[in-house]
């Protein structure tokens, strides 16, 4: 088996892992790597899609590999491109729908499938139907717009409006029929005149010769949806994409610890072996601690907490129960909740309100999916002035606008999410604290000190990746021939720990046992 590390290697995230065994291949995720995006890109400058991956493939922000949309060419690139590899690439196998692990997929031929769990790919169909146009490919799976070469010369790239929407083969750990019609219905393309999602095929994990075998684990993380899995062929292997212990579903994880005994090669992710970390907050002591602000609390409440995190939401719900509290969540996370109610049939809307901002004209997913099913839910930014105190608001840096409307008198502001990485976040943090302290509000989680630098409050947040110390003791049970650390700042700490069954793979390096 050959192992090769595109991407991921010394980061945290942009995980790209492709392996491969008689002529046949896979690929374990294949994110975008933020960390090396924010060289040249931030929040208002990114890579010219009207350039196609033309700009990504220069500043080396995808592997120099010939095995991408032939839309997204420009023919610029089009001879340098054929110059590169071919790979074999039976499907994609997803973790979890983070973009540090998904991001880069919809770039990929559309011959080549994506694998994953149902609330995975319902969790990407929704990012793609809410998706704004955005500045990047990264939201188009399973499908996507297509595009062509504006004129002759072949040096602009726009999207084909004759064209309806392709979409990739989807291949789903488990059967779940429910999602079908999901999958290939794009909301407002009930008009004739409108383009439609041309349907691919669906099929489960059982019904599909990926060239090995492949065991796949529900794990957990931060989202809903996470999967390790096992792949076998002459060598057998495990990758543990995202992974924890301290959330609801911990027993999940160690199920797959339990089945991945003994296995050859372990390829895991390392986001916190290089942190001196003397807590490991639990989801459990995240709700109590929450709970106490809320019980304590006078006016309103704003929970904010990472987007498609819905653990924590239902965390704050029951908080919101027992408090007397109403939830009000926005729109978008309304769609999501309705696509994961698709998947296992929770009405995790039962209960909550819907918050209605004030905008010229809905999108036709928040009209045509949210509004029709639970327009009752809905309320109104002046209804929550009136009732301030009965309320707790899931608003992000992002939706501080819409406070205006409602004109907070004082309140509670509870982060209950990751502290800042990178200078650009914490200017974020800083525009944040002003609009906090604007409206008065009682702030936890976080504060800002006297040079504009935010300090993060523990009790808040759990990390949504296994503990340094639970991962030393993940590693030991399964006990394998060889460790491979992606999704990590501190690779050689790993050899440190384990030494000489630690294989450290670099980017755009290959290993072969």
């Amino acid at each position: 088996m050959i192992i090769t590390i595109y991407d991921g290697a010394d980061t945290i995230g942009g995980t790209k892992i492709h392996i491969e065994e008689n002529g046949k291949g896979l690929f374990l995720d294949f994110g975008m790597n933020f960390a090396k995006y924010s060289l040249y890109y931030e929040e208002f400058i990114s890579e010219r899609t009207a350039r196609g991956i033309y700009d990504l493939w220069h500043l080396n922000l995808i592997p120099k590999l010939n095995i991408y949309r032939k839309d997204l060419v420009p023919k610029d690139l089009m001879n340098e491109i054929a110059q590169y590899p071919k790979l074999p690439i039976n499907a994609v196998l997803i973790s979890h729908a983070h973009l540090d692990h998904v991001g880069n997929i919809a770039l990929l031929n559309e011959n080549i499938p994506i694998v994953g769990s149902p609330t995975t790919i319902a969790i990407l169909k929704a990012l793609n139907d809410t998706a704004s146009g955005g500045s990047h490919f990264g939201m188009e799976i399973p499908y996507y717009k297509v595009r062509k070469l504006k004129d002759s010369e072949g040096y602009v790239i726009e999207a084909d409006r004759n064209s309806h929407y392709p979409s990739r083969k989807v291949i789903f750990l488990e059967q779940n029929s429910s999602l079908h019609d999901f999958l290939f219905y794009r909301p407002g393309q009930e008009s004739p005149r409108v383009k439609k999602v041309i349907p691919n095929e669906v099929k489960t994990l059982n019904e599909e010769d990926l060239g090995f075998e492949v065991k796949a684990f529900n794990v957990d993380h931060s989202i809903y949806g996470a999967t390790a899995y096992i792949v076998e062929g002459d060598i057998s292997l495990a990758y543990t994409g995202d992974f924890r212990l301290h959330g609801k579903n911990g027993d999940e994880t160690r199920k797959f610890i339990k089945e991945a005994k003994n296995v050859s090669i372990l390829i895991t992710e390392g986001t916190r072996v290089g942190r001196e970390e003397h807590e490991n907050v639990s989801e459990r002591e995240v709700y109590e601690n929450a709970l106490k602000i809320v019980e304590e609390s006078k006016g309103l409440v704003i929970a904010d907490f990472s987007a498609r995190n819905f653990e924590r939401l239902e965390c704050f719900k029951k908080i919101a129960e027992k408090t007397g509290r109403e939830l009000v969540v926005t729109a978008k996370d309304a769609y999501f909740l309705h696509a994961l109610k698709l998947v296992d049939g929770v009405d995790r809307l039962k209960g909550l309100r819907i918050y209605g901002n004030f905008k010229a004209t809905r999108q036709k997913w928040e009209e045509l999916v949210v509004w029709d099913n639970y327009a009752d839910q809905y309320i109104s930014p002046f209804e929550i002035r009136e009732n301030q105190e009965n309320c707790i608001l899931c608003f992000s840096f992002y939706d501080m606008p819409h406070l205006l409307d409602i004109m907070p008198n004082g309140g509670t502001y509870i982060y209950s999410s990751s502290e800042a990485f990178g200078e650009e976040q914490e200017f974020s943090f800083l525009r944040l604290w002003n609009w906090l302290q604007y409206f008065g509000f009682e702030v936890h989680g976080f504060r800002v000190d006297k040079s504009g630098k935010p300090i993060f409050e523990k009790g808040l947040h759990a990390s949504g990746h296994v503990s340094r110390e639970e991962l030393r003791k993940v590693i030991e049970e399964i006990d394998p021939d060889y460790v491979i650390p992606v999704h990590t700042e501190k690779p050689e700490l790993f050899k440190w720990a384990f030494g000489e069954k630690v294989v450290l793979v670099k980017n755009e390096e290959s290993w072969e046992v």
